[in-house]
């Protein structure tokens, strides 16, 4: 690592469709190298005209500039999260300027969940449940077993309690956590 200029990343940021909620939640902490430099970043948003859930990881600016992006996709293909999802990594992935930027989102709508990358990846997790971030496999994992085998939790509980595991054990996550939700249309 360079620290000269060292970078802001690290997060916990998970997302769930189940029974018939959508849920979005995050840690709030950023870091720089491996000092904490804030503990309560604001890190999902309801967007779209209140009909989409975006979440972030990697480099602050980075992303709220990707969300930026990202709503003006969702504005242009009427809040066809998969369309604006492809249209943004695209774009992602072939400009100049946004090809630098470091971050992933989690976007999710009533129905579709998904993670987007600046590699060109829009990817439809498994069990409609999509993590990112660096204690994003022990959000997922945890998330994974509490849907298949604590069936009767709520979605709510689900991203908590993946969560608080996750900032146990992930140095970069913090148990400072936001959530936005939805019921499903």
């Amino acid at each position: 690592m360079d620290n000269t200029n060292p970078s802001i990343h690290a997060t916990t940021v998970l997302g769930i469709i189940h029974n018939g909620q959508v849920v979005l939640g995050a840690d709030g902490q950023a870091t720089m190298g491996n000092t904490v430099i804030k503990s309560n970043v604001k890190k999902v948003r309801i967007i779209g005209n209140g009909k989409v859930l975006a979440g972030f990881a990697g480099a602050t600016a980075d992303a709220f500039t990707l969300i930026e992006r990202f709503e003006e996709k969702l504005n242009a293909f009427q809040n066809n999260l998969k369309r604006a999802s492809v249209e943004l990594a695209k774009d992602w992935r072939t400009d100049r300027f946004l090809r630098k930027l470091e971050a992933m989102l989690v976007v999710a709508s009533s129905n579709d969940i998904l993670i987007v990358s600046g590699t060109g990846d829009v990817l439809e997790p498994d069990h409609q449940i999509a993590a990112v971030g660096s204690g994003s496999m022990y959000a997922l994992s945890a998330a994974t077993a509490l849907k298949k085998h604590a069936s009767h939790l709520s979605a709510y509980d689900i991203v908590k309690e993946s969560l608080k595991i996750a900032a146990d054990i992930c140095i970069y996550t913090n148990h400072n956590f936001e959530f936005i939700s939805f019921e499903k249309i």
